[in-house]
């Protein structure tokens, strides 16, 4: 795959996750009908559904600014992490969050040598792993 091409996908990717996320955070922040129903499913107050819209939204924000583009990664990987928990935990389909775990890794290797690299134990050059 040529750089072009890895930017490209990479951006695609990106621009992807982040509006689908960010509409869950705003979703959150807005305290709409479906998010209320999710926070008592959930057994969480309409202020820790807030909470959790902030923190979703930041790690979105992280995730998309290439010089904290990892440290987003991570925060949104944990945040998952958590969402995957407390579906398992009130006996819900894990699917759909795992599912966008698995799309934000994929897309953090296409856009992030350096990660990529470290994963691998490889070296970079130019952003490109060899």
């Amino acid at each position: 795959m040529t750089t072009k091409t890895k930017n490209v996908a990479g951006w695609v990717m990106s621009g992807l996750i982040s509006l689908m996320l960010s509409a869950s955070a705003v979703d959150k922040l807005m305290g709409s009908g479906h998010a209320l129903q999710m926070a008592t499913s959930f057994g969480l107050s309409a202020d820790t559904y807030w909470v959790l819209g902030i923190i979703e939204l930041l790690s979105v924000v992280l995730f998309v600014y290439p010089r904290t583009g990892i440290l987003g990664t991570l925060l949104l990987s944990s945040y998952l992490g958590g969402a995957i928990a407390t579906h398992l935990q009130h006996q819900q389909d894990i699917a759909f969050p795992a599912a966008i775990e698995v799309f934000i890794w994929l897309t953090a290797i296409i856009r992030f040598g350096e990660l990529t690299a470290r994963l691998l134990n490889k070296s970079v050059v130019n952003n490109q792993v060899s």
